[in-house]
């Protein structure tokens, strides 16, 4: 099964130390054109460690 490889890194210890994020609008084009049960994957260190999110978002803001 294919699967979504997402690179990111950690910027800050707060939300307010990131200086830049994507927009909901970024993140539903970005994913538009994958299957809904694509199963996706973060990459982090260059792809030295991954993670996975089985509740990806927190809602509440925090």
């Amino acid at each position: 099964m294919k699967s979504l490889i997402y690179s990111t890194f950690r910027e800050g210890y707060g939300p307010d130390q990131v200086r830049k994020t994507m927009t909901v609008g970024e993140l539903i084009a970005l994913l538009e054109d994958y299957d809904e049960d694509t199963p996706v994957y973060l990459s982090f260190d260059n792809g030295y460690t991954y993670g996975g999110s089985p509740t990806f978002f927190n809602s509440k803001g925090s």
